[in-house]
């Protein structure tokens, strides 16, 4: 380390980022400070005012400055439909598309019994009190084909499978096996979400 508490600090901080050890945080810390300071600060601002104003979606619990985000709040979008996924990176994927016309539920995590991640750590009760709440005719299960994404689409499709005239579908497997699905390409998920099929396969 620097020797420098302020320097110090800053590192760690960076460290908190996915994928970033202790050497790729002081690269990132000492490129800031020494040929970019004027980036450190729109950063450092970016992230506070991001921080105070963004907050949870009422009812599909993505990121929004308002109550309720501009695609709940669209006439323009499917209210039968409702695709699941499990980040607001994945839900940004999906609409890159342009193929799917519904709503969402964003899970903000998936099940990982192993993490200690359970059906209360990702609302799952939320999703399913939608649901009964009446106007959705489909439910797309648009979560990763990782083993926690397919537990966590087969526990939702068994939470929602008694309720009369639902359809489940699953993303086709045209999405690949142990993908992540903000990583996949446009052109696939939207094969997959056409061809998405009614149930959910083990």
């Amino acid at each position: 380390m620097s020797g420098s508490s302020s320097v110090d600090s800053l590192v760690e901080a960076l460290r908190c980022l996915p994928g970033v050890g202790a050497k790729s945080a002081q690269r990132m810390a000492f490129h800031l400070l020494q040929h970019d300071r004027a980036g450190a600060r729109r950063l450092a601002q970016s992230l506070a005012e991001a921080v105070d104003a963004i907050q949870h979606c009422v009812l599909c619990h993505t990121f929004t400055h308002e109550e309720v985000c501009s695609l709940c709040s669209s006439p323009r979008r499917d209210a039968t439909k409702l695709c699941v996924v499990e980040t607001p990176a994945d839900l940004a994927a999906i609409e890159r598309t342009g193929a799917y016309p519904g709503r969402y539920f964003v899970l903000m995590g998936r099940l990982s019994p192993l993490d200690g991640i359970g059906p209360k750590n990702i609302g799952l009760k939320k999703l399913f009190d939608r649901v009964q709440a009446g106007g959705v005719a489909e439910v797309i299960l648009a979560t990763s084909f990782t083993a926690e994404g397919e537990t966590t689409a087969h526990c939702i499709a068994e939470g929602l499978k008694n309720i009369e005239g639902l359809v489940v579908t699953r993303l086709a497997r045209g999405v690949p096996m142990g993908s992540e699905l903000e990583y996949v390409d446009l052109g696939t998920i939207a094969h997959a979400l056409l061809d998405r099929h009614r149930g959910h396969t083990s």
